[in-house]
């Protein structure tokens, strides 16, 4: 299947070939019909891939103290080695995708083969999706219009913090993508909605939709506009949906709001705080996080554990459905959104051009035909049984850093890697020289010119593995520990 990659050590973005991912427990197989490309959010892991290795640093200060705290602690060689193992993997892109359900994991009970969804997967022809992190689509709901519905819950997840009540006055500070559709929804609550933006264009947009706008290119002052559309009260709350590095944004969203005003942070901008400016007014500020409760917890996302609704009544999974439900009532319209679609293999038509694009969002389109296959052809050749064919289960850090290194310094014919995702398998495939990538264990195991297989999965998964590959004749080599518990 095809599905767009991100090369984080040279910031190429590739269309790539990798095995379809095998349903598994508490997933979806998702063909995907359509995928949002989040420009502002991708936008940034473009320029982050492009950067030099000073430029990458200086965007992650954090992630430089824990390299450091490593070199004390392990050395500089395994270090560095582990910083470039690091950059060597891809990035998959893409997190706003809609399609159809073709198969159904074990003790999934909320989806059907056949249910049109939208999920958090990636730009790909087919995406493997927790239960948790996907929704059904209602039947007015275009695959289009679903395609937004993750980033419609990043909006809708900054409104909830805020908790405004209707006829309150909010202020969103940038009206791209995600700031476009706060505004929607804040007029959907009943709220009055203030603008503020430097484009034209997306400006024009929210004031057909009965937004009070400020271009602020035009340098007036964001303070006085809101103070004077308020009585001289100030906003009741303001979300920040812009990106930048200033710190006047923050300081700003304080100054315009009424005493005791709420500051929401979804974007990214600079958080010098000025302690007066919170101070005096008793301003509340709080960071949202992604699209809601459950969010990078990996009990409820990828072992499917929800949170009681009577104890948390809005998770991510349910501002899914809630912002599904507001384009179905016909209170959420992201059609004016839309700039622009194109096919995935015109991919390079946005990202090639990602800096300079001043769309609002586009669409990839998939093939309804493409077929699905668990197998890639990378560097395939003749294999003989005799040589002592390997086939690997398990694309991680120590295959790609000892197993592979070692093999390959031996001369050892390596047919097969298999990974979950397929993705990792077929980059290593690829800087190895590899005969194919796999999504399924059992292409191995049914291969008889394999005579031994390296097991290097997580630890839990060992033992079955093992027994597995035994009871298909093959030599196995397997990663400690055999295996975690008696049974």
């Amino acid at each position: 299947m095809k599905q767009i990659i991100q090369d984080l050590k040279n910031g190429e973005t590739i269309l790539a070939e990798v095995p379809a991912p095998k349903v598994k427990p508490g997933h979806i197989l998702v063909k995907t019909s359509r995928s949002l490309v989040s420009l502002g959010t991708e936008r940034m892991l473009v320029d982050f891939g492009k950067a030099s290795y000073l430029q990458k640093a200086r965007q992650q200060p954090d992630k430089v103290k824990m390299v450091i705290n490593k070199v004390k602690t392990d050395g500089l060689k395994p270090t560095v080695d582990a910083v470039f193992s690091k950059l060597n993997q891809p990035l998959p892109m893409g997190y706003c995708n809609s399609g159809t359900v073709v198969e159904v994991g074990k003790g999934v009970s909320g989806f059907k083969v056949g249910d049109r969804v939208a999920s958090n997967g990636y730009h790909a022809e087919y995406v493997l999706v927790p239960e948790n992190l996907a929704a059904k689509v209602p039947e007015s709901v275009s695959d289009d219009a679903a395609a937004f519905t993750v980033i419609g819950a990043i909006a809708l997840q900054g409104i909830r913090l805020l908790n405004p009540t209707f006829g309150e006055t909010v202020v969103v500070v940038g009206l791209g993508l995600i700031g476009l559709i706060t505004a929607d929804l804040l007029l959907a609550n009943g709220c009055n909605v203030i603008g503020l933006d430097m484009d034209a264009k997306k400006l024009e947009i929210a004031r057909a939709k009965g937004v009070k706008v400020l271009d602020i290119a035009q340098k007036a002052d964001p303070v006085k506009f809101v103070n004077s559309l308020t009585g001289e009260i100030g906003a009741d709350g303001v979300i920040i949906t812009a990106s930048s590095k200033s710190n006047e944004i923050i300081s700003q969203s304080a100054q315009m709001c009424r005493k005791r005003g709420r500051v929401i942070l979804v974007g990214v901008v600079g958080l010098n705080l000025s302690r007066a400016d919170f101070y005096e007014k008793e301003i509340t500020f709080q960071v949202s996080c992604s699209y809601g409760p459950g969010r990078y917890d990996e009990a409820y996302e990828q072992k499917g554990q929800d949170y009681p609704i009577g104890f948390v009544r809005w998770t991510e999974k349910r501002n899914f459905q809630a912002v599904l439900d507001a384009m179905d009532k016909g209170q959420l319209d992201v059609s004016p959104l839309i700039s622009k679609s194109l096919s995935i293999d015109n991919y390079q038509e946005i990202y090639g051009a990602m800096g300079s694009d001043d769309s609002i969002a586009t669409l990839l389109e998939y093939s309804p035909g493409s077929a699905t296959s668990n197998v890639v052809a990378v560097t395939p050749k003749s294999y003989e049984q005799s040589k002592g064919v390997i086939g690997i289960i398990g694309a991680g850090n120590f295959t790609r850093s000892t197993v592979l290194p070692n093999l390959k310094k031996l001369g050892a014919e390596v047919k097969y890697i298999a990974s979950s995702g397929g993705l990792s398998a077929t980059m290593l495939a690829k800087r190895f020289g590899l005969g194919y990538s796999t999504t399924d264990n059992q292409e191995i195991l049914s291969d008889e010119n394999v005579d031994l297989v390296f097991i290097t999965t997580r630890h839990h998964l060992h033992a079955q593995m093992v027994v597995q590959a035994l009871g298909a004749g093959k030599h196995v080599f397997v990663e400690k520990p055999l295996a975690i518990n008696e049974k």
